[in-house]
């Protein structure tokens, strides 16, 4: 049921969040502990431990002598997270271009090649978009920030565009202006890259 490091409740945790993140579990919906314990075979000790860790997520609201529902203001949090992490990913952008890539810098360059050579997001051996992300949040030096994306990231109920191919295009034009170490630029186009898979009707032109 899991891995040797992950705990009942850990995968319990993992499977109730993939739920409602694909809208298996909507709003308001109840989360019975019985019903779910029953589901994974495994006591209510941690199906509870595995609540309230959604809970402290935002995933899950919990009340007294009523048990656990699905967060209804899950839309309104998870707007206000993606504001968030939209400012937190531009900011890393310009500290890894600040750096030249830092300890990444190699890998940074490999997603230039692999883009001069026509290499999709999802073919063997590239760099998928969340992979990418965590590059640059690596080329930018600051583990506070490194960690703080990380928990937005944890949080937050979707994840950025799919667009294998503007994602191609994307990564390859800002891990450029990293390695070049052109802050302004890198950050203007991380910010182009998100607000695109926002909302595709926002992009603007570049800085001259």
């Amino acid at each position: 049921m899991n891995s040797d490091d992950e705990s009942p409740g850990d995968t319990i945790a993992q499977t109730l969040r993939d739920d409602i993140l694909s809208g298996r579990r909507v709003g308001g919906e109840r989360l019975i502990e019985e019903s779910i314990a029953k589901a994974f075979g495994v006591s209510r000790v941690p199906v509870r431990e595995a609540l309230a860790q959604l809970q402290a997520e935002g995933f899950v609201t919990i009340v007294r002598y009523r048990g656990a529902t699905v967060s209804t203001t899950l839309h309104k949090e998870n707007k206000e997270l993606l504001e968030v992490r939209h400012g937190l990913e531009v900011l890393a952008a310009q500290l890894a271009a600040r750096n030249r890539g830092g300890s990444v810098a190699a890998e940074l360059a490999s997603v230039v090649e692999r883009a001069r050579h026509g290499a999709r997001s999802d073919t063997p051996g590239s760099t998928d978009g969340p992979s990418f992300h965590d590059l640059v949040a690596t080329a930018a030096g600051n583990d506070q920030l490194r960690e703080m994306l990380a928990g937005v990231n944890r949080r937050v109920a979707w994840g950025l565009g799919d667009d294998p191919g503007a994602s191609v295009h994307d990564h390859a034009a800002l891990a450029a202006a990293i390695l070049n170490g052109s802050p302004v630029q890198a950050g203007f186009l991380m910010d182009e890259h998100l607000r695109r898979d926002e909302d595709p009707s926002a992009a603007t032109p570049g800085p001259s």
